[in-house]
């Protein structure tokens, strides 16, 4: 491996330091637990709900690269490509309390789950509110009438923007909860992988693509996707996502909907753009006009080649919620 790494088998304390000091306008480090990332702003300002997530690292900005100013408050962090230990949502939670209550937003996989809901029982013995919403808007991850089964994938960006702007205008824990889950119910996701990534500590590709092939449904971690074929064109692409995502919610001739293009870590952002250029036109076609749009890297699987199509069906609430401003090291929209 080519890789800018000390020890393979300490990345997340490795990289901890330099992302604290980097952003230290931002966020700040837990007394309490050094995988504990809280924002600065927490305690400015009204007492307000607090908002918490966390997963495994290697898919920067996620996570902690959302928290700061009215969007997370603290992130609990993992190891690469695993769940934060129930320890770190814990104190998350106690860091974002101030007397209101706590809106846990997380993605639907087993560790995170399993944790969490060990965190609050802990939390809630010390009388702490708090409730949970889980992002499930992978379409590729299982059927539609099993939603509870989907992963969550990019449109937990969506998620925390709303969940977070909806604390920050001082809303209730219930008004929060009902905004981030309104915000999921609304939001699909599907990704096409091309090439796979290697976990530092493991030292090789944690799965495979053949060349001239690309995996269509593939999860952050290298989850199977739903079928792999030939490679198509960045136009091919585009025309299998949106067909895939529309389909499901369904959406449909005017909706008004936020479009958030992600690289998995090893696609230039050129090649991001070429995609969205036809997904702005197949979505025009179909009489769906593209309110706001995300493209770049915001939602990654270290080194792993592709792109995810994520798309959101917008209410006055919602839009609402998308146009308040946040300060993140990964986002800033004033």
């Amino acid at each position: 491996m080519q890789r800018v790494i000390n020890d393979p088998d300490m990345l997340v304390e490795d990289m901890l330091p330099g992302f604290l000091e980097a952003n230290k306008s931002l966020v700040h480090a837990s007394s309490e637990n050094p995988r504990t990332v809280v924002s600065n702003f927490v305690g400015q300002g009204a007492p307000r709900v607090g908002i918490v997530s966390g997963g495994g690292s290697g898919h920067w900005p996620a996570f902690i690269g959302y928290c700061g100013q009215n969007m997370v408050d603290a992130v609990a962090v993992g190891e690469i490509f695993s769940s934060p230990t129930a320890k770190a949502f814990e104190q998350c939670i106690r860091e974002a309390d101030s007397g209101k209550g706590v809106a846990v937003l997380y993605g639907n996989y087993a560790g995170d789950n399993m944790n969490v809901k060990m965190a609050l029982r802990r939390v809630e013995k010390e009388g702490i509110h708090v409730a949970t919403v889980v992002a499930n808007d992978d379409v590729a991850s299982a059927p539609s009438d099993q939603r509870d089964r989907r992963r969550g994938v990019a449109g937990e960006v969506l998620m925390w923007k709303c969940g977070g702007a909806r604390a920050a205008m001082g809303g209730s824990l219930e008004e929060v909860i009902a905004c981030a889950q309104k915000a999921i119910d609304n939001t699909r996701s599907i990704g096409i992988g091309l090439s796979p990534c290697t976990i530092p500590s493991y030292g090789k590709p944690n799965f495979s693509i053949e060349p001239g092939s690309m995996e269509v449904g593939i999860g952050h971690h290298g989850e199977p996707g739903i079928k792999v074929e030939p490679l198509k064109d960045a136009n091919g692409m585009a025309d299998e996502m949106v067909e895939a995502v529309c389909s499901d919610l369904p959406f449909g001739s005017g909706d008004d909907v936020v479009v958030l293009i992600s690289g998995l870590g090893a696609t230039p952002v050129m090649e991001q753009y070429i995609l969205s250029a036809r997904v702005f036109s197949d979505l025009k076609d179909r009489g769906i006009s593209v309110y706001k749009s995300y493209v770049g890297n915001w939602f990654t699987s270290l080194e792993m080649g592709g792109v995810t199509l994520t798309l959101m069906k917008l209410d006055d609430e919602l839009r609402e919620c998308v146009d308040f401003s946040v300060n993140t090291p990964a986002l800033v929209q004033l």
